[in-house]
């Protein structure tokens, strides 16, 4: 078995932009109407070895959670090739992909059924996902009934509870009361020590990812511009904060002349 668990090679994905509903329908059918192309993630190579625990950082709109989507299949690069070896446990949007109408208990099925998972396998995670929830009487009570923040933590619950081979964090750490979010963290660092897990991680704290991570990759609109040890990561990144947060001051000043 290959040690390599993530590749990307020369990916790079296109997003076409519309004004409107109306003119996206337009594009369907006539090439007259294409939108305005966002470039997401541009020729982008990477890969990330089994049982390394990466931070990915970058500004909004550098493109990591669209690299999130296409490892997850979500989304799908318009140029490149992909390679993902292992199951993967994404916590992304985790109040996604709920049935309202089916309750806390029976939502753990059929996440756990999206998963691949049999409902023996289900069965015997139940007990573990119901008490790391912590809903008391809501896990029998519809989800629509939950909010947001109860929703998310029956979310990290499920997740967490497959065994995953590649685990993928965006900010879903931050979940909850800080009771919780401490919770979060522990069950992340019980993955990681028991299992050969694969770790991808996108913050915006680079205290948390230094509690995990021993590499480090730095996005800027689309591209990969550093890739190093967690430590060094860090301190490029900053330095981009500080150089933008000067270059922003200094337009400031000759917009306000």
């Amino acid at each position: 078995m290959s040690d390599t668990v993530i590749e990307f090679k020369n990916v790079t994905k296109v997003y076409k932009l519309f004004k409107s509903d109306r003119q996206r329908l337009k594009a369907v059918f006539s090439k007259k109407a294409a939108g305005k192309k966002k470039v997401a993630v541009d020729n982008l190579s990477f890969r990330i070895e089994r049982g390394e625990a990466v931070a990915l950082f970058g500004k909004n709109g550098a493109g990591k959670s669209t690299i999130l989507k296409m490892i997850t299949e979500v989304a799908y690069p318009t140029s490149g090739e992909i390679i993902v070896n292992g199951r993967v446990s994404a916590l992304l949007e985790l109040t996604a992909g709920f049935d309202p109408e089916f309750t806390g208990r029976e939502n753990i099925y059929f996440r756990g059924q999206l998963f691949g998972l049999s409902n023996e396998e289900i069965r015997e995670r139940e007990p573990s996902i119901v008490e790391f929830a912590d809903l008391s009487d809501y896990i029998d009570q519809p989800v629509r009934t939950y909010s947001s923040g109860m929703k998310a933590r029956l979310g990290f619950a499920i997740n967490v509870s497959i065994k995953p081979e590649i685990l993928i964090v965006d900010e879903a750490l931050s979940v909850g009361d800080s009771d919780f979010r401490k919770k979060c963290l522990d069950k992340v660092k019980q993955i990681m020590s028991e299992e050969d897990v694969t770790f991808l991680f996108v913050t915006h704290s680079t205290n948390v990812a230094k509690m995990f991570c021993k590499r480090g990759m730095v996005m800027r609109q689309g591209k990969l511009i550093f890739d190093g040890t967690i430590d060094d990561a860090i301190d490029y990144y900053n330095k981009t904060l500080e150089e933008d947060r000067a270059k922003k001051k200094k337009n400031k000043g000759i917009f306000e002349q």
